[in-house]
């Protein structure tokens, strides 16, 4: 039994680091790869290391105003996002209604309806309306995109907020939004924290959308710009596309680490209501 029990531990962690390997090894290239001058697709630490592929993707044109455009893009759209999934996310916490679960169950839908389902209407919506190859409207339709998912994620953070500290409030004369404000969103906003960096790195990744809304280059953002290293001819400079995969990742990288206290925290309602 003991030999076998055993056995069995050793077949299971061979198992886990094989997985682990396959995630690492991806991850070991594109480092190895963006200081390697002659990069292929072999992992393989590089004999005379080079900052040059990050030398030549560092300029405006490749890098600067594209990561520029998409921290606007995304950056707009996912606090637009969060204002519309708060207003949404407090009714459907708050009070309770016959409508709240169809409401919820459509929202629930709506996560799992691919954008390129309606991507084509929508196109044509933004002719007429003047919108393609605008950033306002790039960023009105990816936080419309965006917005199911993070309503339910906002909905069920705003869940754990108890309501009696906002009858608290009430008793001594606030408002509705002056309760959500002052009391409910300071109590949740390590939910709010998660949603927005989930929210921001869903759209960070997004290449589709923008690739169709927007046409000029110099408004494209970093997700489009990084097809640029694919040629239509030849092959691509994987040194360089490494470096540009590094620096790509920055924004998100930085996100994470201004909120990574908020994430760190819970909700401290202990004690809230005692007195």
């Amino acid at each position: 039994m003991i030999a076998r029990d055993r056995l069995s531990k050793v077949t299971s962690n061979l198992i886990l680091l094989a997985i682990g390997v396959l995630f690492v090894l991806p991850l070991l290239w594109v480092l190895f790869a963006s200081i390697n001058r002659t990069a292929g697709l072999r992992v393989e630490f590089p004999t005379h290391p080079t900052l040059g592929n990050f030398k030549a993707v560092l300029n405006t044109n490749t890098t600067y105003r594209p990561v520029l455009n998409g921290v606007v893009l995304c950056g707009g759209a996912a606090l637009l996002t969060m204002v519309c999934a708060v207003l949404a996310a407090y009714p459907l916490s708050r009070f309770k209604t016959r409508f709240n679960r169809p409401f919820l169950l459509t929202v629930l839908f709506c996560t799992g309806l691919p954008i390129t389902a309606v991507m084509v209407p929508v196109y044509g919506l933004f002719v007429q309306l003047n919108l393609v190859d605008t950033l306002g409207g790039t960023i009105m339709f990816m936080a419309t995109a965006a917005l199911p998912f993070a309503i339910w994620l906002t909905k069920t953070f705003m869940d754990g907020v108890p309501l009696s500290l906002e009858e608290a409030a009430w008793v001594d004369g606030a408002g509705n939004m002056r309760a959500l404000w002052a009391i409910v969103l300071p109590l949740m906003w390590p939910g709010i924290a998660v949603v927005l960096i989930f929210t921001f790195i869903g759209m960070w990744g997004n290449f589709f959308v923008p690739f169709m809304l927007l046409l000029s280059p110099e408004r494209l953002p970093a997700s489009v710009s990084i097809f640029t290293f694919f040629g239509q001819y030849g092959e691509p400079n994987y040194g360089q596309l490494a470096a540009y995969s590094l620096i790509y990742t920055t924004p998100v990288l930085l996100l994470y680490l201004l909120l990574s206290r908020k994430l760190g925290g819970a909700f401290a309602l202990g004690g809230a209501i005692k007195g």
